[in-house]
């Protein structure tokens, strides 16, 4: 008898304990979606974070992930998901690492997974960070050929963003490629600084108001009047 009570106890227990989860779980779900709704990035990440205790799921670390690196909380992205290449991975997440790596000064881990991104879903966007992370990286030939791709499929209305300046701006993405395209040119021929120029000078006459390629103009030409090596 005395066991047949303690079965109807346990029961009763895992069955309390069930609903407690179950209402947990509820809980947590409308207040995400109220903080959604209310834009509360911080209540998003306290409820995605309540969830995946309460019930473990890829699809949700992802988007926690996501969140966090939307939030320039990159750090705190990784941790989440880890940076390992991974070919299960959800674009969602590669992209998230892509991002998270690069703006961690990662060029090189980053480039990886933006390659992963880029074999799946090719664009003129994607060709631009890799050629962005080949030139950090020292791949020149690399870039050049992710730049030709670039320039080829860039659009009138693709706008890219800089940050050099304390307002950030935005340029044609082609003028983007252009700069590019005559840094590359300077690093595989430091004697070409006219062929650099000349690239340059393309970007700014697509877009004038491009002030990261109006800086590395001027560089190049004082190089030009100041040959390296000499004072």
């Amino acid at each position: 008898m005395k066991k047949i009570i303690v079965l109807l106890i346990a029961l009763v227990g895992l069955n309390a304990t069930s609903q407690s989860s179950n209402q947990l779980l509820e809980h947590y779900e409308a207040f995400y979606k109220e903080m959604r709704l209310q834009g509360d990035v911080n209540g998003v990440i306290n409820a995605l974070t309540h969830l995946n205790v309460l019930e473990p799921s890829q699809q949700r670390k992802d988007t926690l992930a996501y969140v966090y690196m939307n939030n320039n909380q990159h750090l705190q992205a990784l941790n989440t998901i880890g940076i390992e290449k991974n070919t299960n991975d959800s674009d969602l997440a590669v992209q998230v690492k892509a991002v998270s790596l690069k703006a961690l000064n990662q060029p090189k881990r980053s480039l990886e997974h933006f390659e992963v991104l880029f074999s799946r879903s090719p664009s003129a966007y994607l060709a631009y960070e890799l050629a962005d992370l080949k030139i950090q990286t020292g791949d020149n030939q690399g870039a050049n050929s992710d730049i030709d791709y670039g320039i080829a499929n860039s659009k009138d209305d693709m706008k890219y963003a800089f940050y050099e300046r304390q307002q950030p701006y935005q340029v044609s993405l082609k003028a983007a490629f252009y700069h590019l395209k005559g840094l590359v040119t300077y690093n595989m021929d430091k004697k070409n600084i006219d062929g650099a120029i000349a690239s340059i000078e393309e970007a700014l006459k697509i877009d004038p108001n491009f002030n990261l390629a109006s800086l590395s103009k001027q560089a190049l030409e004082s190089r030009k009047e100041t040959p390296e090596g000499q004072n």
